[in-house]
Order: C-alpha cells, then sequence, then structure tokens
C-alpha cells in the first residue's frame, strides 16, 4: 500500500468513525462530514427507511430518541480503492439503552455490516451510498414497542 493509498484508507476509516460518533453524540451538524450531497441511507434491515440522507437521519434521531445511550463499535474495516472511488465495508455493534425507574439499564444491541460506497470530494472522503445490514439483535424490544416511521 503506498503512501497515498494508506492516507486515503485512513481518511476513509475516519468517515467510519465520525459516523458512529455522530450518531452516538447525536452531532447532526457533522451529517456533511461524513456525507456527500445526494447521497442515501438504507437502514430497511432493521426495521427503517431508506432515501436521502437528511430525511434518513432526521428518522433516525426520531427512532433512537427513547434510547439516549448508544455506543457504536467500528471493526474489520475494508477498503477497496479506485481512484476517486472506493467501496467500504466494515462490521458494527451498537449497544442502545435507557434507563429503567430503578436506575437499571435496559439494552438492546444490534450488530451487521455496513457496506459503503464513497467518494473524494472536494471537502475529503464522503460516503455516497451507505446500506445498513443488520444480522443480529441482541436482546427484544419491549412489548408494544414500534419503530418511529
Amino acid at each position: 500500500m503506498g503512501t497515498t493509498e494508506a492516507g486515503d484508507w485512513r481518511a476513509i476509516e475516519q468517515v467510519l468513525f465520525d459516523y458512529a460518533w455522530m450518531v452516538d453524540r447525536r452531532k447532526w451538524d457533522m451529517m456533511d462530514a461524513v456525507f456527500a450531497p445526494g447521497a442515501t441511507i438504507d437502514y430497511t434491515s432493521t426495521g427503517g427507511i431508506k432515501g436521502p440522507y437528511r430525511p434518513t437521519l432526521e428518522w433516525l434521531d426520531r427512532a433512537l430518541a427513547p434510547w439516549p445511550i448508544n455506543l457504536h463499535h467500528i471493526t474489520n474495516v475494508s477498503i477497496r480503492l479506485q481512484g476517486d472511488r472506493a467501496d467500504a465495508r466494515c462490521y458494527f455493534t451498537a449497544p442502545m439503552a435507557r434507563l429503567r425507574a430503578d436506575g437499571s439499564q435496559e439494552v438492546i444491541t444490534n450488530a451487521g455490516y455496513y457496506f459503503d460506497a464513497m467518494v473524494r470530494t472536494a471537502g475529503g472522503w464522503r460516503i455516497r451510498e451507505r446500506v445498513c445490514e443488520q444480522t443480529v439483535r441482541i436482546g427484544q424490544l419491549p412489548s408494544g414497542y414500534t419503530i418511529p416511521q
């Protein structure tokens, strides 16, 4: 891997990490540093929606509101560079929690893969298409709970 390739790899990896931080900390002002103009996100495997990144992240904000504690882990990053485009894949584990009346935490953990089509923009690497493929849910959603749409 040459110096430029290593720099591109690191920059793409940082975008994946920035996404996790943005979601976990609800730092939605970061979305344009993570997603390219016209980018799309597909959360349908989680019971969510698919569409342009801004309204889809607005949905995610609503969906996560009942679960204020989040902690994404991004691992097993694989990147295939093709000039100013790249394909990236990573594993995610994402516990989400909320406090019960007794102070204990109710926790559900989602896990799976993110598949990203990346593009180099004037501002750096950005996601232009993200597909979330949830493969595992540890724990059960509370009885009667529905994922907001």
